[in-house]
């Protein structure tokens, strides 16, 4: 009887342990540094980083409390665009894209990055809506105000 108790609290003790909305958004920007600097490492972006920043943008919605759902729900696209705006301005030769002049400046890098990984910010962001949709149909009903 004890044991079970314990078992029934157990949801609501780890749900105090969810991040907030800028405790997230930190962690991912970190993450996202750290797996884009190791991608970088032989000089071009590729798979390590369309992976990274799936995994990265499926397990923010996860890890948040319900009262930033939103944050992780935007957040996706805008991390996306942020890392690839980095690493054109400073590191131009790792977006290795068929067709794209030597003369095209940063935001023009940025856009023909943006859109030559633009399948693994589609899955990343499906991934995170489906987990925001999936936490908010889990959550208990709560009480009506009078």
């Amino acid at each position: 009887m004890i044991m079970s108790s314990a078992l029934w609290r157990a949801p609501r003790n780890l749900a105090s342990h969810d991040l907030t909305a800028r405790q997230a958004v930190v962690l991912a920007v970190a993450a996202m540094l750290v797996v884009t600097a190791l991608d970088l490492a032989d000089g071009r972006l590729g798979l390590a980083f369309s992976v990274g920043f799936v995994l990265v943008v499926a397990t923010v919605p996860v890890a948040v409390r319900s009262d930033a759902f939103f944050t992780a729900g935007v957040f996706p696209p805008l991390l996306f665009v942020a890392v690839m705006l980095a690493v054109s301005a400073f590191f131009d030769s790792a977006l290795v894209i068929e067709g794209l002049p030597a003369s095209a400046g940063v935001l023009g890098r940025t856009l023909s990055g943006t859109i030559e990984f633009g399948v693994p910010l589609l899955i990343g962001h499906a991934l995170a809506l489906g987990a925001i949709v999936v936490r908010v149909l889990r959550e208990p009903a709560s009480s009506p105000r009078r």
